[in-house]
């Protein structure tokens, strides 16, 4: 069993791997802001829109008799090719990336192994919207009421018939023309437009413990991906396969195997297999979050004699586990911060939030308003005091970086001391000032790369925060050239000592650092022996 599991996560890490390098190959070419491999939740979402503007354009122009839904279906593509023909193509393609983007979404996060612990809510909800999905687009694929409609109301209801839910074979409806009637169509529509509703709802409770969703496509992506879809529309309209005709069997169909592909398998095995195996598939998928259960790292703390109520902890939380609460005893402010355990990410971005996270306190003991117990603020004080002071070399450089992306400690050497925090998030902007203050030369800054934080927002609020956009921020005053952002994901260590290596040089070309000391700093300064010539 223990040899099994093993060999299960090198396959997992193996297939992550090659998931990183696809990615990496995509930054290069359309960057980060703009890569579809890291935008795949806000592609769904725009894709889904897109269905429901074409559908709404369709349904206008669409028989909802029996006799009529073809010919209606026709008239859109050939009488109004350059309008009703396109807005069916784009229905079409958009659906089939709508399905594309929403599994790749799926594996994307299975190989990273989130579907466990606070991510478990997303998961579970996730897991539904599948079959929501796919039976959305299997009832657009009776409307057009042609042969590959048929094809599919046949095999519906033939894989329906194997549950023991029904008196009567379903099948039996569509063995003469008579049993085929408006109601059904009439019934078809109001199932297309229900069960897609059904799945927005679904699609709003799956982020609903998700802050700051990634729901929007940027500029360039969503006109891109539009500008694609025509295009394909164009260069490959939808086209009806023939009217559909019972009273024979379709052959030489053109299969969507987005859509369509459950179909080959209830063929080539039987009914019952199939839904052995989809009811397999899905009850191991939502069971997955049980799986991974683990030891619980520890959640956030609040000091209330510290907090004063500012909220930017609960603004910064990606998974809204910092609520505001009316403040009932002493204490500054009429509010107070309270973390939700069982949503805490344990990543500390919320204690790089709060604005007592200054190592400029005069504390003997930094306590900050909100922190992490496995690794306090205090601490990382007293750690970057230390790191300082065994430094050797008249270029000084502190090095911040994230333990979910490359690993920031290969680079520690004689001129650089390094400091790995839970997400670079984590980190209060006031320290890259405190560290310059205490003879550091530059400070580089690293984490995940754009749109791949372990966290979501890590690296998003902390190039914000020093880029003088988002409270707490870097102070003005703060020498922009001695301060190096770098994004790295895990594997990238070649890379982040590349990066590191060009920043020296940068520093080089600079004049020494005159510190500008407080009494706290002038204290460690004194500590910190220097090498001339080094």
């Amino acid at each position: 069993m223990e040899q099994s599991v093993t060999t299960y996560e090198a396959a997992r890490l193996a297939s992550l791997g090659e998931l990183r390098k696809i990615e990496f190959i995509f930054d290069r070419v359309f960057n980060a802001a703009n890569n579809p491999w890291r935008h795949l939740g806000a592609l769904s979402f725009f894709f889904f829109w897109i269905i429901t503007a074409s559908g709404i354009y369709l349904y206008v122009f669409f028989d909802t008799g029996v006799s009529g839904a073809y010919q209606s279906v026709e008239a859109l593509s050939n009488g109004q090719r350059y309008a009703g023909g396109v807005m069916r193509s784009l229905h079409r393609h958009a659906s089939d990336a709508f399905m594309l983007t929403v599994v790749l979404h799926l594996a994307k996060e299975f190989l990273r192994g989130r579907y466990g612990g606070f991510r478990w809510f997303s998961w579970i909800t996730g897991v539904p919207l599948l079959w929501l999905l796919f039976a959305s687009g299997i009832g657009g694929y009776w409307l057009p009421w042609d042969r590959l409609a048929q094809f599919v109301a046949i095999a519906t209801v033939e894989w329906l018939d194997a549950l023991p839910l029904f008196a009567e074979p379903l099948a039996r409806n569509f063995l003469v023309v008579e049993n085929v009637s408006d109601r059904l169509f009439t019934l078809l529509i109001f199932l297309h437009i229900g069960i897609p509703l059904a799945l927005l709802l679904g699609m709003f409770i799956h982020i609903q413990r998700v802050n700051h969703a990634d729901v929007h496509t940027g500029r360039v992506l969503g006109w891109g991906t539009l500008a694609a879809l025509l295009v394909l529309a164009l260069a490959k309209p939808a086209l009806s396969q023939g009217p559909a005709d019972l009273a024979t069997v379709p052959h030489l169909l053109a299969f969507d195997w987005f859509y369509l592909f459950p179909y080959w398998l209830l063929y080539s095995r039987s009914a019952a297999e199939l839904w052995v195996l989809a009811g397999a598939v899905t009850g191991l998928l939502m069971l997955l979050p049980l799986l991974a259960r683990g030891a619980r790292a520890p959640v956030a703390r609040v000091d209330l004699e510290n907090c004063n109520g500012c909220a930017r902890c609960f603004a910064d939380c990606p998974y809204a586990a910092v609520v505001m609460r009316p403040r009932s005893g002493a204490g500054p402010g009429r509010m107070r911060a309270e973390v939700i355990p069982a949503l805490c990410a344990s990543c500390g971005i919320c204690a790089g939030a709060c604005p007592s996270s200054t190592p400029f306190r005069s504390n003997e003991r930094l306590v900050t308003g909100i922190d992490m117990p496995q690794l306090p603020v205090n601490e990382l004080r007293a750690a970057l005091e230390r790191g300082l002071s065994r430094l050797r070399s008249e270029r000084r450089i502190v090095a911040f970086g994230c333990d979910c992306a490359a690993r920031i400690r290969a680079l520690e050497a004689p001129d650089v001391a390094v400091f790995s925090l839970l997400c670079i998030g984590m980190l209060p902007p006031s320290f890259i000032e405190y560290a310059l203050r205490s003879g550091a030369e530059g400070v580089m800054v690293a984490g995940c790369r754009e749109g791949d934080c372990a966290y979501r927002l890590g690296n998003v609020w902390t190039a914000r925060r020093l880029e003088g956009r988002r409270e707490p921020h870097l102070r003005p005053n703060v020498a922009s050239e001695r301060v190096r952002l770098v994004w790295s994901g895990a594997g990238e260590g070649a890379e982040l000592a590349r990066k590191l290596d060009d920043f020296r040089l940068a520093l080089e070309g600079m004049p020494r650092n005159a510190p500008h000391l407080t009494s706290r700093t002038k204290a460690l300064h004194n500590k910190i022996p220097i090498e001339r010539g080094s």
